[in-house]
């Protein structure tokens, strides 16, 4: 009998374990999305008319710029998310995707968009620092 919160013994999580971890991706894109329209609506009002000088204009601006830089950076996550429920979807989700191995369900609770086990991310980054 399979244990509901570890591996099977084929390598593959639980339909359990993928329910969870989709469940906690989608939540975590309702929140993106949320904060993004939140940004978004709040940014949108911004008028520099409405500023005293040039200095409250040029501070104004630069956290507008920082706002939607924060944005980028949470488009990519977002795309991240998609791509993971996509694996779960499709039966590919806590498999690396360079060695094939099972990812443990301790780095996908850390990290459910990962998409390499602990060994192959360790290498990619070793491979990293010597480019850097």
């Amino acid at each position: 009998m399979e244990n509901s919160d570890a591996m099977s013994e084929r390598g593959s999580l639980s339909a359990k374990d993928l329910k969870r971890f989709k469940k906690l991706l989608e939540e975590h894109r309702a929140a993106i999305l949320a904060k993004a329209r939140k940004t978004m609506e709040e940014e949108s009002n911004f008028d520099t008319d409405d500023l005293p000088d040039e200095i409250d204009q040029a501070s104004s601006e630069y956290a507008q710029s920082m706002a939607f830089r924060l944005l980028d950076r949470e488009k990519l996550l977002l795309m991240k998310i998609e791509k993971a429920i996509q694996r779960i979807d499709d039966g590919s989700f806590g498999l690396c995707e360079r060695c094939e191995e099972p990812i443990s369900v301790k780095r996908l609770e850390a990290r459910p968009v990962t998409t390499l086990c602990i060994r192959c991310k360790e290498e990619q980054e070793k491979k990293e620092k010597s480019y850097g």
